[in-house]
């Protein structure tokens, strides 16, 4: 079957091809009953506009380029999902490009997008190490506008993040506030910004009750499970006085959970813990898993709107305001692991 062009829809609805084109891009100068008339003929047709054709008429490729790390790790694959539903929504597709070593400078992606004649670039993988260094100079020189996620804010970006700091500190908080004193941390690899953000936070907490967040206190993982009981048996090794502990998110958790189990330390009679991310399976650990809540499909449909309002500030001519970073709040879900004490004032 030959495809249907806006010639067709055009003679079967009686009109001129301006008046369907007109009616596609939603333009208010068509008599009411015109625009039914053509949108039914759409329907009826299955008429599917050019995409190629629109972003020669429009100046636009409603195309985002996406840039990304770690998607086999839950936080990064999340993100991609909310930042998919959004665009979909907003009428984008999406070119996906994938950093294979983020410890290095990826600038060479922000042109390969740029060739692709992307509207808006979303770079969505960690800051790790020096990995961003780039930004200050190329920034400036880029047509069009990006914006960050998962790192730290600066002046001239634009900038959408959890704030895994206030993640770490209510963390830690509530542990505090049951009556521990002895808490370890069992951290992200600390190279990435995000990993750090909540070692502070759990050392912002621990300071502000007068306690000292020893680096003994510490371990290294690697957001794997398998890191997370490596962790607490080192903790466990060195510091046999802990009561809680902090894992930095919930595979780190269920770790540290079949260490305590061989440990012989009861989860949490013995031993509180506490994850971060909220997986759809903490609830369902045994027993179900306290941890901080990042909405990582929100994180990923922030990014995409605030890139979206540039877009459109940039395509009417108009000023986008200064680059400005956005923080999305975590929350807090008390469950089994982490038991309530009888505690008296800090």
């Amino acid at each position: 079957m030959d495809r249907i062009t806006i010639r067709d829809v055009a003679a079967a609805a009686g009109v001129s091809r301006q008046t369907v084109s007109r009616v596609l891009n939603e333009k208010p100068d068509v008599a009411p009953e015109t625009r039914q008339r053509v949108q039914d003929v759409i329907e009826r047709l299955e008429y599917r506009p050019s995409s190629i054709a629109r972003s020669l008429t429009q100046g636009r490729s409603y195309t985002l380029g996406v840039v990304s790390y770690g998607v086999q790790y839950f936080g990064p694959s999340h993100t991609l999902v909310g930042i998919e539903h959004q665009a979909s929504e907003l009428g984008y597709t999406l070119l996906l490009s994938l950093i294979r070593q983020p410890q290095t400078s990826s600038v060479h992606l922000l042109h390969d997008m740029l060739a692709y004649h992307v509207d808006g670039i979303l770079w969505a993988a960690s800051e790790i190490g020096n990995n961003r260094d780039w930004t200050e100079k190329e920034i400036c020189q880029l047509t069009v506008p990006v914006v960050f996620l998962d790192m730290q804010s600066c002046p001239n970006l634009s900038v959408v993040n959890v704030d895994n700091r206030l993640g770490g500190y209510i963390a830690t908080r509530h542990l505090l506030d049951q009556g521990y004193r002895h808490i370890g941390l069992i951290a992200g690899p600390l190279d990435w910004w995000s990993a750090r953000q909540r070692k502070l936070g759990w050392q912002e907490a621990l300071h502000e009750a007068g306690l000292v967040a020893e680096d003994g206190l510490v371990v290294e993982g690697t957001w794997s499970a398998a890191s997370g009981q490596r962790g607490l048996r080192h903790l466990l090794e060195q510091h046999p006085e802990i009561e809680a502990v902090f894992a930095c998110n919930d595979q780190m958790a269920l770790g540290a959970m079949k260490e305590a189990s061989k440990s012989g330390r009861r989860i949490p009679d013995d031993l509180a813990i506490v994850g971060f991310d909220d997986v759809p399976e903490a609830a369902f650990f045994c027993p179900s898993l306290s941890t901080v809540r990042q909405d990582l499909n929100e994180l990923g449909r922030t990014a995409v709107r605030e890139l979206d309002r540039m877009i459109q500030a940039a395509h009417q001519g108009e000023p986008a305001g200064e680059p400005k970073a956005i923080l999305l709040e975590p929350q807090l879900l008390v469950r089994e692991s982490s038991a309530v004490r009888k505690a008296g004032p800090l």
